[in-house]
């Protein structure tokens, strides 16, 4: 059969697929989610993420090791306070446990890139993102605590924010007092495109964070929106974000693709703990690989655009990479 083109021609063997591989990816794009839970001496498996913990600050020093030596290069803290109220104080008291945390990371790995997730759902007793007007989350008066937040993490030892609560205006207020408090060089990845997911259970059972009445879809965003997640994430550009995100990951390529193309800015993906605990219970049930699984997920998501990838399974995909599974 006279064929011109043969696509076959460059799958022949591991080399050349290699060499005309589309999509490249390295362990310095990867960052872990870390749970730091307040007390002494804890290190407890969260049931609906098999193989995830909460640490306490004291023990986080072992895990915080684990990542450096897989060359793991990120870790992203999510504080997990004792005692919570209603303006999710602990979000941006000196002395929190999220701030000890960074403190902690500073001084047991000061080579591991330090990013503070900048939210009140872990702190409020309500559960929810911001302070409370009635049964509404009242966003410009959130703004402020959201702002204080990010400051004391950074005060702390954070290298970057990550500001998650979907308030508008939210990216504003953090540039506006980092820069007047001396703190301009710090950059702010937003949660730009944020939705209101069913993916997210497993994490608000390891985070305590579930709302105690209703829901968050007043300001997450509805999952059926193309054109407003594009609008969102060029309302954070406009407000100063330097790097933007979209949450989850597994189903939304489409828009990791049109906001990457849209703003030009650097973007991550975040895989979470829904992704990952399908994965784990699809692997342990014994329906799928796991290990193909997470490099064809991470993949997915590399080539609809993602430059970081924010996932559960960092330390495991730098290992495939090392072996050559996937890079």
């Amino acid at each position: 059969m006279e064929l011109i083109y043969r696509p076959r021609r460059l799958r022949g063997n591991q080399v050349l697929r290699k060499m005309v591989r589309e999509t490249r990816m390295d362990k310095s794009s990867l960052v872990y989610p870390m749970f730091i839970i307040e007390g002494t001496n804890i290190k407890e498996e969260i049931p609906s993420m098999p193989g995830q913990y909460r640490y306490s600050v004291d023990r986080m020093e072992e895990k915080l090791a684990e990542l450096c030596g897989a060359g793991v290069p990120a870790v992203m803290l999510f504080g997990i306070p004792a005692r919570k109220d209603e303006r999710g104080s602990g979000a941006y008291a000196e002395d929190g446990v999220v701030q000890k945390a960074f403190r902690k990371a500073k001084e047991a790995c000061p080579g591991l890139y330090r990013i503070g997730d900048v939210c009140m759902c872990e702190y409020t007793s309500h559960g929810h993102c911001g302070l409370l007007h009635g049964q509404d989350v009242d966003n410009d008066s959130t703004l402020e605590l959201l702002a204080r937040t990010a400051l004391s993490q950074v005060q702390a030892g954070a290298d970057m924010v990550a500001p998650s609560d979907m308030m508008d205006g939210r990216v504003a207020a953090i540039r506006r007092l980092l820069d007047q408090e001396g703190y301009a060089d710090i950059p702010i990845m937003s949660y730009a495109v944020k939705f209101a997911s069913s993916f997210y259970g497993p994490f608000r059972d390891a985070a305590g964070s579930a709302p105690a009445f209703g829901d968050r879809k007043s300001y997450q965003m509805d999952y059926h929106n193309r054109r407003e997640a594009r609008k969102e994430a060029m309302l954070d550009v406009q407000e100063g974000a330097d790097i933007l995100m979209v949450k989850p990951a597994l189903a939304y390529g489409d828009l990791i693709r049109e906001v990457k193309d849209s703003t030009g800015l650097p973007l991550a993906a975040y895989s979470v703990s829904g992704e990952y605990a399908m994965v784990k219970a699809a692997a342990q049930a014994g329906m799928v690989d796991e290990t193909g699984v997470l490099c064809e997920m991470a993949a997915g998501a590399y080539r609809a655009g993602a430059d970081i990838y924010i996932t559960y399974f960092a330390e495991e995909l730098a290992e495939c990479m090392d072996r050559g599974l996937i890079g």
